[in-house]
């Protein structure tokens, strides 16, 4: 793996200089877009029990309850994962009557995921017959597997967890729709949360009445679940850490065994020629982000690639160091307005957390 220079200034801290997000060029084959549909790296260890509900919200003790009553009708007798993995041996029997699936709906930051991933760990089956993955995810296994073999690879799981379902393209909509109304026939119980559709501009925080009519025929095999709340990775914290100086970045980058160092621009630039399915690889290794010069990002497109790099390094808790203008200036209004928001200010709630996590490599040099 190639290197960046230090830049100039700046003397050595460390033996070797930071390595360079820029350099990489990852590839991802797909059988490694099947082994790693799983639980991320923060959700390794996350359970009902580690969920703490509001008290002022008893949506959410609600939700709890009804997930592990849920975990618990998924057991039975399954036969062998490697087999059914694939798609071989016995056909595995029709869904029961009834919801198959509930759907978790609230805001950013309400514990959605957390929950999502307690249900995958809670439910009584062997890894390999579980999934877990973003909708962007699940959308990049059908492009790498194909169809067809995307439903053979699924179909003999027990459980299927779609995280930030998408509900702003039409096109990818029907296709996971499609796929998910084989794999209901199939026996696989599902559990989901999504997005805002474009056009509601937030005022529906919540985003229930759009998942279903857009799941369409799927619809009667989901319950919904409101989860009220605040964004909990801001209940009772300071705001925003202001940014450091570039020095300061830089000094930390050479100082952290393992931290990347690039400047904001080249960075975004570098975003558009890596396809967002290989952004978890691109922070392989890496213990820690520096980022100088951070500056508002100047179109839709550069913006939506932002929030799922932002999404990889909170999945990983790769801390965020960074100079220039502070996280919550990077989208303007007219995006904070539009039909993206949703995403654009789980970003920025991720990156305020992977910023306040980075004051501890500061402070420990």
């Amino acid at each position: 793996m190639s290197s960046s220079p230090a830049p100039s200034g700046t003397g050595p801290i460390a033996d070797a200089a930071p390595l360079s997000l820029c350099a990489r060029e990852p590839r991802v084959p797909a059988d490694r877009l099947v082994a790693e549909m799983v639980p991320p790296p923060r959700f390794d260890s996350v359970r009902f029990s580690t969920y703490i509900p509001d008290p002022n919200q008893p949506s959410q003790t609600e939700a709890v309850q009804v997930l592990e009553s849920f975990a618990a009708g998924l057991g039975g007798t399954a036969d062998s994962g490697k087999r059914r993995l694939f798609g071989f041996g016995r056909a595995p029997k029709k869904a029961p009557a009834g919801p198959r699936g509930v759907y978790l709906d609230g805001g950013y930051g309400v514990g959605k995921t957390h929950l999502l991933a307690s249900l995958w760990h809670a439910t009584p089956a062997e890894p390999e017959l579980k999934a877990f993955g973003t909708f962007v995810e699940l959308t990049n296994l059908v492009g790498a597997l194909g169809f067809q073999k995307t439903v053979q690879t699924l179909s003999g799981h027990r459980l299927l967890c779609i995280d930030e379902f998408e509900l702003d393209d039409p096109g990818d909509t029907v296709l996971v729709s499609t796929l998910l109304g084989k794999l209901v026939d199939a026996g696989v119980a599902l559990a989901a949360t999504s997005n805002t559709l474009p056009g509601k501009l937030g005022e529906g925080r919540f985003a229930s009445a759009d998942f279903l009519r857009e799941i369409q025929g799927l619809s009667a095999h989901f319950r919904a679940l409101r989860i009220d709340g605040e964004d909990y990775r801001h209940r009772g914290l300071p705001e925003a850490p202001p940014p450091h100086s570039d020095e300061e970045v830089t000094k930390t980058a050479r100082a952290t065994e393992g931290a990347s160092l690039d400047a904001f621009s080249p960075l975004l630039e570098h975003l558009a020629r890596v396809h967002p399915s290989r952004y978890g690889a691109l922070t392989d290794g890496i213990r820690a982000v520096c980022l100088t010069g951070v500056r508002p990002v100047p179109d839709q497109s550069t913006a939506l690639r932002l929030v799922v790099l932002a999404d990889r390094l909170y999945d990983r808790e790769v801390p965020v160091m960074a100079s220039g203008l502070p996280f919550d200036q990077l989208f303007s209004e007219e995006m904070l307005n539009g039909g993206y928001r949703k995403k654009y200010f789980r970003a920025i709630s991720r990156l305020t957390a992977l910023a306040r996590d980075a004051g501890k490599l500061a402070n420990s040099r």
